[in-house]
């Protein structure tokens, strides 16, 4: 079993803030409803009876012999109040038009702990009617033990008289539960979903825990974009957190290559949807901003979006050119609106894009390719879908393994690495897309 990280806990549990703030305002408006127009108020008076005297008692006074008799007496005495004998006579005398199992509902008795007191408490929708119940049934059933037992020991202590609060007015305690159980529902159901949830989370041991180190994280963006708008915000919004965290990455890849430095980088991701195309376009732009001619392939045969991404004709890409001679590269080269970047799309899916990655003129393309950039930056298709970024992996300097915060499966990124490990593939580490902001200040990797 999988420890729990109370600070990932914590961290993760505030996606949860919004959904326990709508439900517990709900579940309190609910309750308030509740209580307010649906709710029968009842209304509870009590009134009590004493045994104070037995009959037998021939000086008139009451001896401790006749408290122990009247105390044992009290339990037998609360079954009869509430006997058919005496409910019958009660419905009778009022009129009532409930039977005497319905009217035994509505009583309660106790005994007074300690005393020889009888308390008689009754409710009802009616607080009068509450209470004519309550003197009515200590009458018949003191009336009743002298006329049937020829006992005088019960006596009416208390009378009852109307409530004018309702007895089951619980609204601030109901309030209260109500907003308790929808807060530690929602922590409870966060709980269940976070145990189970098998995906990279952001979190301080995540090396140890993928065993992959972290070659940077990808601020989730709060960008506001409409559609058709560029996703390269590096260079449209180059002062916001996500560009930031860009070029953090960027850093992190110069300085981890001081002594073995990189022309080539393969950018790839486990499973499709986890933003490789967002990182390999945003990063090449922040290379391209720092002076180095920089050239961004997509060799994503199949889904490859580099040509929508900086708006540019998919009709010439690599596919086309893989069936050429590799000094045939410039007519496929498109440069964009982007300073010291060129693009070559993927151009048409070939049947065979394996053969096409794998080939010798693929690798001769990248001679020729690392003669004219200072960077190349390859746009790669998903490990787990095909072996295209794993053929590819073999023949650029480094990997860059992509994975969505919250939603790669680490069992997915665990098949990855191992593709790569087996071909001992140059592996720079793991980039961490969409990170909360409030997280990722949490957290620091790299003295960041």
């Amino acid at each position: 079993m999988e420890e729990i990280d109370i600070k990932d806990f914590l961290n993760y549990l505030k996606k949860f803030a919004v959904p326990a703030i709508i439900l517990a305002s709900l579940t309190l408006i609910g309750t308030v409803i509740y209580e307010s127009y649906f709710k029968t108020s009842l209304y509870k008076s009590y009134t009590t009876v004493v045994l104070a005297q037995n009959a037998s008692s021939e000086t008139g006074t009451t001896t401790l012999n006749d408290i122990n008799i009247n105390q044992k007496l009290i339990g037998t005495y609360s079954e009869i109040i509430k006997s058919n004998t005496i409910l019958n006579q009660v419905r009778e005398r009022l009129e009532l038009d409930q039977s005497a199992a319905e009217l035994a509902k509505k009583i309660t008795v106790t005994a007074v702990e300690d005393t020889e007191i009888i308390k008689i408490s009754v409710n009802d929708e009616d607080n009068e009617l509450a209470a004519k119940i309550a003197n009515e049934t200590a009458d018949v059933f003191t009336n009743e033990v002298h006329s049937r037992f020829g006992l005088n020991n019960a006596t009416v202590l208390d009378t009852a008289t109307p409530s004018l609060t309702p007895s089951n007015d619980t609204r601030l305690r109901d309030c209260a539960v109500a907003l308790l159980l929808s807060i530690f529902g929602v922590i409870a159901v966060a709980f269940i979903i976070y145990y189970f949830d098998d995906s990279v989370k952001y979190s301080e041991d995540l090396e140890q825990r993928i065993k992959m180190p972290i070659a940077g994280k990808v601020i989730k963006s709060e960008i506001k974009q409409k559609p058709g708008q560029s996703e390269v915000l590096v260079e449209a919004y180059p002062k916001s957190a996500i560009s930031e965290s860009i070029k953090s990455l960027r850093t992190n890849l110069q300085f981890a290559s001081v002594d073995n430095g990189f022309k080539t980088l393969l950018i790839t991701s486990s499973t499709p949807g986890e933003g490789k195309s967002f990182v390999a376009a945003n990063l090449a732009a922040s290379f391209a901003q720092t002076g180095k001619r920089v050239l961004l392939v997509d060799c994503d045969l199949r889904k490859g979006r580099t040509h929508k991404m900086f708006s540019v004709p998919n009709t010439l890409g690599l596919s086309y050119l893989l069936t050429e001679t590799a000094d045939q590269y410039k007519k496929y080269v498109q440069k964009t609106q982007i300073k010291n970047l060129s693009v070559i799309t993927r151009g048409a899916f070939p049947p065979n894009p394996s053969e096409l990655l794998a080939s010798q003129k693929n690798k001769d393309l990248i001679e020729e390719l690392k003669k004219h950039y200072d960077l190349i930056i390859f746009d790669g298709a998903p490990c787990n879908s095909v072996t295209d970024s794993v053929v590819m992996s073999t023949i650029v300097d480094q990997v860059l393994v992509v994975a969505r915060e919250g939603k790669t499966p680490r069992s997915a990124l665990e098949s990855t690495k191992e593709s790569l490990g087996k071909i001992n593939a140059p592996v720079a580490g793991l980039v961490l897309n969409a990170v909360n902001k409030g997280v990722a200040k949490y957290y620091s990797y790299y003295g960041e």
